[in-house]
């Protein structure tokens, strides 16, 4: 009973990690109409920008993980402006194998730079667990589950109140008439990239410190995008709730796993089995939008 409450609390705290991850994938997909699928790789270049930062010039963590992920934002504009706005007016499965070319040149780019073996972030908390209810929780993983918690509301306001979350919500509605309306569509398009890529990086990070640095970081990015379909893939609260059964799933299926089954891959298989039950029963998620078509 100890180790399935561990995993469960495991479960719930990796699922509000993987419900931020799969903000990111909603945020794109809502104000371009691009899934992208290089979000894993913006988890493995914030976690090694992260970790040069802190071995390579000895800054400290706190001043090294906000210039992380000044320097994400500034990526995600950049590879938007460059990339893929030229993309603009191109059919979708165009723009969608430019992100999956990104994904494979970025992670090529990171094994040439730093190598395919599995790096440790240095100690930052000084604690390797920390005893809540005697139960033991790595400090990496409630750090995460805190700015999780902080980033989600933070999207909730930015969505509900701010300028930019407006004009973000009405680009994603209808391009044509947001830019009427005087929205920067391009601005839009720019700012939703460089906040996927900034609060990917933070992610990454996360997961760097438990688990170390490696090309491995890139395949979270995959393990996410059931979330994004079981939650529904334009929406935000879904994500979320879909992004927590994730995590919650995969935790008990290795316990399940551990303690009968003994097929010893459940873990990695669990949530994939789940996208394609939800692909059947229900293709637009929990929370998606039904897109009715006339003929």
């Amino acid at each position: 009973m100890d180790l399935f409450i561990q995993l469960l609390i495991n479960g719930i705290i990796v699922g509000t990690l993987y419900g931020v991850v799969a903000m990111c994938f909603v945020l794109i997909y809502k104000s371009t109409q691009v899934v992208n699928f290089a979000q894993g790789e913006f988890l493995l270049i914030g976690a090694w920008i992260c970790w040069t930062i802190l071995v390579q010039f000895q800054i400290p963590f706190v001043f090294g993980f906000l210039i992380t992920l000044a320097f994400m934002a500034a990526l995600g504009m950049f590879i938007q402006m460059v990339v893929l706005r030229p993309m603009i007016g191109e059919p979708i499965i165009s723009v969608i194998m430019v992100t999956i070319g990104l994904s494979i040149f970025t992670r090529a780019l990171s094994n040439w730079l730093f190598g395919q073996s599995t790096v440790g972030f240095p100690d930052v908390f000084g604690v390797n667990a920390i005893s809540i209810g005697g139960l033991q929780v790595q400090p990496a993983y409630l750090m995460s589950f805190v700015i999780s918690l902080v980033i989600m509301a933070g999207f909730f306001y930015f969505f509900k109140y701010s300028r930019h979350g407006l004009a973000m919500r009405a680009t994603a509605f209808n391009q044509q008439v947001a830019q009427s309306l005087g929205i920067s569509v391009k601005q839009v398009f720019a700012m939703a990239w460089a906040i996927s890529a900034m609060v990917s990086a933070l992610a990454g990070v996360v997961v760097g410190m438990v688990n170390g640095v490696s090309s491995a970081l890139s395949f979270i990015g995959i393990k996410v995008f059931p979330a994004v379909i079981l939650g529904g893939l334009d929406s935000i609260i879904g994500a979320v709730v879909g992004g927590l059964i994730v995590g919650v799933l995969e935790n008990m299926a290795e316990y399940v796993d551990g303690q009968f089954l003994h097929w010893g891959n459940m873990l990695t298989i669990a949530p994939f089995w789940v996208l394609i039950i939800i692909l059947v029963v229900k293709p637009y998620g929990l929370f998606g939008t039904k897109d009715i078509e006339r003929v």
